[in-house]
């Protein structure tokens, strides 16, 4: 079953809506060039976060030491609409360390040549502007430890936050700036 339907499927059991970035249907795709589908995409995708009062993010790292940086981009646009943002993460290494293991395996690739290229260690579990955007809505990004192999399709770190929002949604919306109840 496609992961998005799941994620719908578990915040009506907690009494949500959830939406999903497929949830956009582009009429005429096929006939699209792939620039114009992706344009199409994008848009319809800002527009579908714009109706939603919040957004739980998967900040699992995904193709790199880093989450998707389109997820980056979704909690960046809701946090300047001033919406809640929560997050998930089934890699309990902080960024730091997962960059220090990538080096450490001789995997330096994009930054080995330059000295500045150095992470900063604020501990955190991502960059700082993710982790700060996500601590800033009340609840710091849930860390989970779960094998390699169940990393993208294991939902407890998403149930976690759905549950955080069943005991505590009603502060969260409170003390949000411009919200939208």
């Amino acid at each position: 079953m496609e992961q998005g339907e799941i994620k719908k499927r578990m915040c009506a059991e907690f009494g949500f809506e959830g939406v999903y970035p497929l949830d956009n249907c582009i009429d005429g795709a096929a006939a699209l060039s792939p620039a114009e589908l992706a344009r199409r995409i994008s848009l319809g995708n800002e527009a579908l976060m714009r109706t939603c009062d919040l957004v739980i993010a998967n900040c699992t790292p995904f193709r790199s030491v880093s989450m998707d940086s389109g997820t980056a981009f979704e909690i960046g646009f809701m946090r300047a609409l001033g919406r809640p943002v929560l997050g998930y993460s089934n890699n309990a290494a902080d960024f730091a360390a997962r960059v220090r293991t990538v080096h450490s395996n001789g995997l330096h690739g994009w930054d080995g040549e330059s000295a500045a290229a150095d992470i900063e260690d604020f501990g955190l579990a991502e960059n700082l502007m993710i982790a700060v955007a996500i601590s800033e809505s009340g609840i710091p990004l849930v860390m989970r430890d779960v094998p390699d192999n169940r990393a993208l399709s294991d939902l407890n770190g998403f149930r976690d936050c759905l549950e955080y929002l069943r005991q505590r949604g009603q502060y969260l919306f409170s003390t949000q700036p411009n919200s939208a109840r």
